[in-house]
């Protein structure tokens, strides 16, 4: 046993308390008149305010700020499909993270099912129960299909954090990377290498920012996914190039940004050297990403470099992104996640990360201080601001959107409201 399985494996076992969540009440029961409110007699009153009108459910319970994490394990991490049992610590860790990040509570629910339609069922069924649903580690294509149904049947936001976090947040960063290197996202040559949930959502995402489709090549297992390439999945041929280039090293040869959601090592220094100036470099595999820090370093002085790990520079961590874009979300009871809720979180993390880091930050990091530049593109998870900025963003997007039930008008106020919320977390 390495030691990081020896501290992880004692982290999720530690005090004789397996695991990393718990259910808290947040009303007294320390009364026979508590119980009696709590429960029976007192507990028909909201039932049948509910029953007469369903928009009280989020006066009455914990609806309007609790979310379902959800997988059925097919996808886990790095790992695989290790199957719905097995997903349990990593929703479990999640719920760590909306709770800790967003002081949103969460259900993580492990299905063990497979068919796309039969989980959709299933999940649709449990609608009453929550303000929104995050799925997680549910493999592709097939998690293309779950969100788009999802979205379709339900009247709560649904979001698939595998695609769209990575998204958000590697967007952010390619903005800021490209504004310090001297780029135009229009005139932008990018190569996203690995074609899964997160790859296209990322490919996707680029171009909605200003990357042109004709300047971005998508690469899967086979190579380059060019236009006539047989078998490919419906996904897939929307971002086909009509290139003749095939393999990754012909793909980077004069590309401004490589962006790696596939395997460690694919992209070697040879093929880094070929890049044009100031290479942006996001190799997301973890726990080896797709060239190691050093070896990046050591091939080009001029790259900028983002890894998914916390030991390097510009983490692109999807941390930074669910819990935020949910408390938006949640406070302004939005039905849905548009396009436009995301790229508002993706802007408000580009726009943090060019401000002094505060206290909170060099405390979490040691005393280590950031500014804007190579080195600082995103912004750190422990900066308190992120949910000013990116809460406030997304909310403020989805009531432009007409897709807000509960639209804020005192921005101002709300912004204040976060800050008071979050202030037992930071203090």
């Amino acid at each position: 046993m390495d030691e990081l399985e020896k501290k992880a494996l004692e982290y999720h076992s530690m005090d004789g308390v397996p695991g990393k969540v718990s259910v808290v009440p947040t009303k007294p029961c320390t009364t026979a008149e508590d119980l009696a409110l709590a429960y029976t007699p007192g507990v028909a009153k909201p039932v049948l305010k509910i029953e007469e009108n369903p928009e009280n459910a989020y006066k009455y319970t914990s609806k309007g700020n609790l979310v379902a994490v959800i997988s059925n394990g097919t996808a886990i991490l790095g790992l695989g499909d290790r199957g719905a049992l097995a997903s349990k610590p990593v929703m479990e860790g999640k719920g760590v993270l909306f709770k800790r990040f967003a002081d949103i509570d969460v259900f993580d629910i492990e299905i063990n099912e497979k068919d796309p339609e039969k989980l959709v069922d299933t999940i649709e069924r449990l609608t009453p129960t929550f303000g929104g649903i995050n799925l997680e580690d549910i493999k592709g294509p097939e998690c293309f299909y779950i969100e788009n149904e999802l979205k379709r049947r339900c009247p709560i936001p649904v979001f698939h954090d595998d695609q769209h976090g990575t998204a958000i947040i590697a967007t952010a960063g390619l903005m800021n990377a490209a504004e310090i290197t001297g780029r135009k996202l229009s005139e932008t040559k990018v190569v996203v290498n690995g074609a899964g949930a997160a790859g296209i959502s990322c490919a996707k995402m680029f171009i909605a920012a200003g990357v042109r489709q004709e300047n971005l090549m998508l690469l899967d297992s086979k190579g380059v996914i060019y236009k006539g390439r047989p078998g490919l999945t419906a996904e897939k041929a929307e971002l086909a190039a009509d290139t003749d280039k095939r393999t990754l090293a012909e793909a980077v040869d004069g590309a401004d940004v490589f962006m790696g959601l596939s395997v460690a090592g694919c992209l070697k220094p040879e093929m880094l050297k070929t890049m044009a100036r100031n290479p942006i470099v996001f190799a997301m595999a973890n726990p080896d990403p797709e060239i190691a820090y050093e070896d990046a370093m050591a091939a080009r002085d001029d790259v900028i470099m983002a890894t998914g790990r916390s030991d390097y520079p510009n983490q692109i961590n999807n941390v930074l992104g669910f819990p935020f874009i949910f408390r938006g979300a949640l406070d302004v009871r939005a039905s849905q996640i548009t396009e436009h809720m995301k790229m508002a979180a993706a802007e408000a993390l580009r726009d943090l990360a060019k401000e002094p880091v505060c206290e909170e930050v060099r405390k979490a990091y040691e005393g280590k201080d950031f500014s804007f530049g190579r080195e600082y593109i995103v912004p750190k998870p422990f900066d308190p601001r992120v949910i000013e900025y990116e809460a406030v963003a997304v909310a403020k997007a989805a009531c432009e959107d007409g897709v807000a039930l509960a639209p804020i008008t005192d921005w101002d106020g709300y912004r204040t409201s976060l800050k008071k919320r979050m202030e037992k977390y930071w203090n």
